[in-house]
């Protein structure tokens, strides 16, 4: 399982996908934060940035792109093949596709540790809510990775599994605008709740089991795929 998460964050890097993903979300951070710049009028709050417009449609639209070659390319260059007959588990390759994506994104987020210097050296900073909205966020990039990973095993079309990606989320997010019990099921109302400091352990559940869900549901396709070759 670990030679395949090697493979799959080195491909990352190989190809310009994990410097655009990169690059593109702390472009968009860097402009949420001087909008919470100027919005505050310099006292600028870390946790808020990532509420901010700039960052959240950033990261709707590059979860997608760094999730929808995951298994589509794999059945479009005809390598799945050789995937589905390896020794190594269906289980341990989604989980180690899942893993692997989750570090690109975990790299993305560390270099916002910039932002959290210059606002201690400069300001003030509530260290707790900066660390707990964090953890809400890569919570929330986990259960959007896992819905792009699912929709990359069900089609050969990288454009069609990000489509289904991006929907999804985006779905989740205005769910709460139509329904009134939508705000329950929506991932980005669950995670504002992590900008005010505290862990609610409630959504931090319902974030890792939508995760599992999404994965047994990808291993579940993928198994289904491996018995019908």
């Amino acid at each position: 399982m670990w030679a395949i998460i090697k493979k799959e964050v080195k491909t990352y890097f190989l190809s310009p996908i994990g410097y655009v993903f990169i690059g593109i979300f702390l472009i968009a951070f860097s402009i949420s934060f001087y909008l919470e710049l100027m919005y505050t009028g310099g006292r600028v709050q870390f946790n808020y940035i990532f509420t901010y417009l700039p960052t959240i449609l950033s990261f709707a639209i590059l979860i997608p792109l760094l999730t929808m070659r995951t298994f589509s390319e794999e059945r479009k260059s005809g390598t799945e093949q050789l995937l589905l007959t390896s020794p190594i588990s269906i289980t341990k390759i989604v989980i180690a596709k899942f893993i692997s994506a989750v570090i690109i994104t975990l790299i993305a987020i560390a270099c916002t540790s910039m932002f959290l210097i210059i606002i201690r050296c400069f300001g003030t900073l509530d260290i707790t809510a900066a660390l707990v909205t964090i953890f809400g966020f890569i919570l929330l990039s986990m259960a959007y990775i896992s819905i792009g990973i699912l929709a990359s095993s069900i089609t050969e079309n990288q454009i069609i599994a990000a489509l289904i990606t991006i929907i999804t989320f985006v779905a989740t997010w205005v769910l709460p605008e139509f329904l009134q019990t939508g705000a329950s099921f929506s991932l980005i109302n669950m995670f504002s709740k992590f900008t005010t400091g505290q862990i609610n352990i409630a959504y931090t559940v319902t974030y890792l089991a939508f995760t599992v869900l999404c994965l047994i549901l990808t291993i579940t396709v993928m198994q289904r795929r491996k018995s019908a070759k």
